[in-house]
């Protein structure tokens, strides 16, 4: 079949007007080089579901691809788990464009299949929905969000009945059903209005209430929330007011939210990514801040399942990393916890090493994973079954897991507990920075930075691939003046030392490279798995003479940093 003929038979069974009035353009200009890249594959389940920019065709997100995707899960929910048409799926969607569209083809498509859905009133943040699976003992959940990314995406994320995202057999079964599924006018699907006429779509709401009490029941010592004045923005996203409820049922009253970016509007229109690692994404709310006298400032993304936080200085705001605030989040968790069960603490193999001295000095056990919190909750899952608790698990990338009724990133009770902390510190006279500064007196300082570049133009994925199969070929054997001791190829799944090569055990194939130098350094990269870019990771540990310095500690593993990221970084338009 020619790609125009593909492109026809696509048009003859999408439902909506304006990606069928796209693609017809297309096929009446004769533009075959845009058809072959729009049908040249189709969207691959990648973070726990699908990502991709709005648009026609199969490598785009648009109502053709939603409708298969979810007929595809019916078919494996359907096969896998017996009572899924007793327990239903958990559905909920963010602002963005079509959202509320594809909301409503998910809808139909599960209980077209016989599959009751628990489904919010509107908008509704991601974290809410995976706890509203394990709240109702759900079959399983999805979300129609593309989190952070830039306006024209949209996505698709699965939660399987465990609460967490779906990952493999479950992601592969998915894929393969969905390429079972027949053309879109023989998907079984049933009329929203019949669909609650007959008691399928069941209100969620007050999943949303239980959260909201849920997570606002998180926080410690009312006496002193008081005392802390917060600024706050939810980056045009969903967040907002029920972050809003959960401070308010947590007792914070000072809040100060950023108001033209508190209302979800999907277009973003006062940043240029609305992601808060983004340089300049948090301007407004630490204008803000600075405006209202604010001890902190607190950012969500768009979906709510990510948080950044910014801490008053004699010098201004200043930003946190996407660690300090992990490793602040898992001692206070660690030293505030009471029981006999052997603790576990888990963030993925980007993250940092400082984690593990902090969990043995608890005497817990720290765990690495793969990028993403699929991985973190999923194995946590597992240890728990062998008798641990997992207390917090955690990404750099902003993305924190310290509550086990939410078993993914949320960025609500992340939030709310680094409040907590702040309010705990102000009541001693200190501040989140000088418990930093105790973390880094107590187990080392180590310099981290992380770089994404971005890849523009319709060959990016492949120059991306390009330049890191050409460090996988050709690795180098120093980095910034520093001797390669190990280097660790996830995707071939062996390790490589001086001494030899050896099978690499433990984590499942992915493509990131990890290059283990001498000093205790690290340096990292990997593709994202959501956007056109390749992310670097940097480590640089201070040396053992400035240990009991702090201030040349800082300094040494600076200097180191810098020479790190000055040798190895690849130009995004190499």
């Amino acid at each position: 079949m020619s790609v125009l003929d593909e492109a026809r038979r696509w048009i003859a069974q999408d439902p909506d007007p304006e990606t069928r009035r796209e693609l017809e353009r297309l096929v009446e200009s004769g533009d075959i080089a845009v058809l072959t890249e729009r049908f040249s594959g189709e969207l691959e389940f990648g973070t726990a579901g699908l990502r991709g920019l709005l648009g026609a065709g199969p490598t785009r997100m648009n109502r053709v691809t939603v409708t298969r995707a979810t007929a595809g899960l019916c078919d494996w929910l359907l096969k896998t788990v017996p009572d899924a048409v007793d327990r239903g799926v958990c559905v909920g969607r963010d602002a963005r464009k079509n959202s509320e569209v594809f909301e409503r083809d998910v809808i139909e498509v599960l209980t077209g299949f016989g599959i009751p859905v628990w489904a919010f009133d509107g908008v509704v943040p991601t974290p809410v929905v995976a706890f509203a699976v394990q709240a109702q003992g759900a079959a399983g959940g999805v979300v129609i969000t593309a989190s952070h990314n830039p306006p024209g995406y949209s996505g698709y994320k699965v939660y399987w009945q465990n609460g967490a995202q779906i990952i493999p057999p479950n992601d592969r079964g998915i894929a393969e059903a969905i390429r079972r599924t027949l053309q879109m006018d023989q998907i079984s699907r049933m009329p929203l209005s019949d669909a609650r006429s007959r008691g399928l779509v069941r209100d969620a709401d007050a999943l949303r209430t239980r959260y909201i009490t849920h997570i606002g029941d998180l926080a410690s010592h009312p006496n002193v929330r008081a005392d802390v004045r917060i600024a706050y923005t939810a980056l045009h996203g969903v967040a907002g007011d029920t972050f809003r409820h959960v401070f308010a049922h947590a007792g914070f009253e000072d809040l100060h939210a950023v108001p033209e970016q508190f209302e979800p509007d999907g277009r973003f229109p006062t940043v240029d990514f609305p992601n808060p690692e983004e340089p300049g994404a948090m301007n407004l709310v630490l204008a803000l801040a600075e405006r209202v006298g604010a001890d902190i400032a607190i950012a969500n993304d768009p979906d709510g399942d990510r948080v950044a936080v910014a801490v008053h200085s004699e010098d201004g705001f200043e930003t946190l990393s996407g660690n300090d605030i992990g490793l602040l989040l898992a001692d206070d968790l660690l030293r505030r916890r009471h029981r006999e069960t052997p603790a576990v603490v888990l963030s993925t193999i980007v993250s940092s090493p400082l984690l593990g001295a902090i969990a043995k000095a608890y005497g817990a056990r720290w765990e690495q994973t793969l990028t993403g919190h699929k991985w973190i909750q999923n194995r946590a899952l597992e240890l728990e079954e062998d008798g641990f608790e997992a207390v917090f698990g955690y990404e750099e990338a902003l993305g924190y897991a310290p509550c086990r009724a939410v078993r993914d990133k949320d960025g609500l009770s992340s939030g709310l507990l680094m409040a907590d902390l702040a309010a705990r510190l102000k009541a001693k006279g200190k501040t989140l920075l000088d418990a930093r500064r105790e973390l880094w007196k107590a187990h080392g300082y180590v310099a981290d930075r992380q770089i994404s570049l971005r890849f523009d133009g319709s060959d990016a994925q492949a120059r991306i691939d390009e330049a890191v199969r050409g460090l996988r070929d050709d690795p180098p054997t120093v980095i910034g003046g520093h001797s390669v001791a190990r280097i660790k190829d996830f995707e071939r799944q062996i390790e490589w030392t001086p001494d030899g090569t050896r099978p690499l055990i433990g984590l499942a194939p992915s493509n990131v490279l990890v290059f283990e130098l001498e000093g205790g350094h690290r340096v990292m990269l990997r593709p994202s798995g959501t956007e056109p870019k390749l992310k670097y990771y940097f480590y640089a540990a201070s040396s053992a003479a400035a240990a009991n310095d702090l201030q040349r500690a800082a300094e040494d593993a600076k200097t180191t940093l810098a020479d790190l990221v000055a040798s190895f970084t690849v130009p995004s338009d190499c």
